[in-house]
């Protein structure tokens, strides 16, 4: 009998496949055209409950211990805007995003940055340097009871944690073991403090070279690809371990099309199926792209693969930033989950670009 687990990670088992063949006669013909279910239009408030709030674009006004921006430019926002840090954020998005209540949190923005005790030191390459920065730590004591505090909040606004956009988990397809394990051992932890919120599924980046490495030709005239097979390999073995460990803990894990081995989309798909857990899954970029014809085509690829959560982006990287195009490929992919508000950069700040954003997102819906 075949594993109920595989409805979500296989090719056949996603969206049912045309219903796994339908209206196919004994002969393999198509006897007659199988009856569509018309959509029901979804109401307002089911269309808001589609929509999440990002901190990412509002990143600049909260009091962190990571520099985003020039002095000048964050000193300009919070201006304009105030300050606020992520306890405040529930009732922000209550406030500026009316009628939504699902939220996207950056792992950067997590903690009191005037509490020593729940960060950590994290040595970090920068070019031929070695700079250490300060992460929170989840699995510390502090750091619990901040998460307890944030909970609290969530509670009493009535909003909820929908995903965690971690870019905290590091190195987990590198060729080092130890390097490797010890990311591992980070996800987990921000697993069991994203479970603490009751968030539905943490993305994880893949690590390794931030430009994915190419083919060679050795011994002949036919492109071989070991290096990046061997990348996928170590990642799969990874991202099968932190889904066991989601699993425990009801947190899903996420792979974004971010760089290296994530920029191609293709990559995702083999990662997800390989690990072949419900608890592993895509979660979507708009406009995470290395060149145009991935805007759409992208998309359409990862659609089925996508369950909670994606990131609604407009950035002025690309001239065709069509959102609400992007919104349908995933709706028409099956898609059910929440678009998060990630304003990238363009013609607005990041609160009113997200503002924009979430004006076209509930149009397309």
């Amino acid at each position: 009998m075949d594993d109920p687990k595989r409805a979500n990670n296989t090719a056949l088992g996603r969206r049912g496949f045309l219903k796994a063949g339908a209206g196919i006669g004994a002969a393999g013909l198509a006897l007659s055209p199988v009856p569509q279910a018309v959509a029901r239009p979804l109401t307002e408030k089911e269309k808001l409950a589609r929509i999440a709030s990002n901190t990412w674009p509002i990143r600049y006004i909260f009091k962190s211990r990571t520099r985003f921006g020039s002095n000048q430019q964050t000193s300009e926002i919070k201006k304009k805007y105030g300050e606020i840090t992520m306890l405040d954020f529930p009732q922000f998005t209550k406030d500026t995003f009316p009628g939504v209540t699902h939220m996207d949190l950056f792992s950067g923005l997590f903690g009191d940055v005037t509490d020593d005790s729940m960060y950590v030191g994290v040595p970090l390459l920068v070019g031929t340097a070695t700079r250490v920065t300060q992460e929170f730590d989840p699995s510390s004591e502090a750091g619990n009871r901040w998460l307890d505090k944030l909970a609290n909040k969530m509670a009493t606004t009535g909003t909820k944690c929908q995903h965690i956009s971690n870019n905290a988990p590091r190195d987990i397809c590198d060729p080092d073991t130890e390097k490797r394990k010890a990311g591992i051992e980070v996800a987990k932890k921000w697993l069991d403090g994203a479970a603490m919120l009751g968030t539905k599924s943490m993305r994880v980046n893949s690590g390794g070279p931030r430009i994915a490495p190419s083919s060679v030709v050795i011994g002949g005239d036919y492109p071989k690809a070991d290096e990046l097979a061997k990348l996928l390999a170590n990642c799969i073995e990874s991202f099968k371990e932190m889904a066991d460990h989601g699993a425990k803990v009801g947190v899903k894990v996420t792979l974004e099309n971010h760089w290296g081995l994530t920029a191609n989309p293709m990559n995702i798909r083999i990662i997800v199926d390989e690990v072949h857990s419900p608890f592993c899954e895509a979660s979507p970029d708009f406009c995470n792209w290395e060149h145009e014809y991935l805007m759409y085509n992208g998309l359409k690829a990862l659609a089925p693969y996508a369950h909670t959560n994606v990131h609604a982006k407009y950035w002025s990287r690309w001239k065709d930033n069509n959102v609400g195009r992007s919104v349908k490929i995933m709706n028409d992919g099956g898609f059910e989950g929440t678009f998060a508000l990630e304003y990238e950069e363009g013609p607005w700040d990041g609160i009113e670009g997200s503002k924009y954003l979430y004006k076209e997102v509930l149009a397309a819906l």
